[in-house]
This record gives structure tokens, sequence and C-alpha cells, in this order.
């Protein structure tokens, strides 16, 4: 998925499902964050495809991502964070959900290492680029503030 779709669809889905714009804000950073990790692909076609060959690997496995939430959550039940503390966890929580959605999102146009990170599991809807992904992404947003607005 483009970055830009995986930025509009998580911002969206994130305040749908929150009303609170802070952290759709912050999913919004997450969005791209698995992306970001692996760095920029290579010009050349050579080191591009072993780039490539490379790419949805670590930074797209959902355990890591997981991690986190959970820690933070057991730190704030636990009462470790409360309060100012709580609220700034909460930057991190919203990160990384931008980060699962956005391997979700690349999870119906291709595979990524959902639970176990040597096993890739997804669907391809669409190609990256194409119109579909545009019309599915926009569909998304379209049901997310459906849901917030309408019910």
């Amino acid at each position: 998925m483009k970055w830009a779709n995986h930025k509009l669809v998580t911002t969206v889905v994130v305040f749908a499902g929150t009303g609170n714009f802070l952290y759709a804000a912050y999913s919004f950073f997450g969005s791209v964050l698995p992306d970001r990790l692996e760095g920029k692909p290579p010009k050349e076609s050579k080191a591009y495809w072993k780039w490539r060959s490379k790419h949805r690997q670590n930074t797209h496995w959902t355990v890591p991502y997981l991690a986190i939430i959970a820690i933070l959550f057991y730190l704030h039940e636990v009462g470790v964070l409360q309060d100012l503390s709580w609220e700034i966890a909460k930057l991190p929580i919203f990160v990384c959900v931008g980060a699962l959605l956005h391997i979700i999102e690349d999870g119906i146009c291709g595979k990524v290492p959902l639970i176990w990170r040597k096993k890739k599991i997804g669907i391809k809807l669409f190609r990256v680029g194409s119109s579909w992904e545009y019309f599915i992404s926009y569909t998304i947003c379209v049901a997310a503030l459906y849901y917030k607005f309408m019910l």
C-alpha cells in the first residue's frame, strides 16, 4: 500500500474507533513506521531486488508492537503509569497501533509475518498503486466514518 493510503486509512480508522484526534495523530506517525525502519530502497536494480526480498520481514512482525502495548497497559494496570505518565505512554501505544494497522493493511495487498516471524500470511486484493488500492482505501475510510457518525 502507498504511504499516503497507509496514513489516510490508519488515521481515519483510529479516529473513528476512539473519537480522539490526538490518538489519530499518534497513529498517523506509526502508520509508516514499519517501512521507515527498513530504510529507503536502493535505486540500483540488483541492490533493489536484494532489499525487496527482505521487505516486510522483522519490521512488519506484529509481536514487538503488541508487546510494547501490553507492557505499557500492564504498567498502567499495576499503578506504575498514572495520570501524566499514562497520558505520555499513550504516544508509543498509538504509534504502535498505527504500525499494527500498517501491517494489517499490507496484509491485504501481500504477505506479512503476522504471528510467526518466519511465516508470512496475507491476501493480495490489489496491486500497490492501482486504482483498486485507492478504491479499497477510500471504502474503508467511508465505512469507518459511517460507523463513527451514523451508528
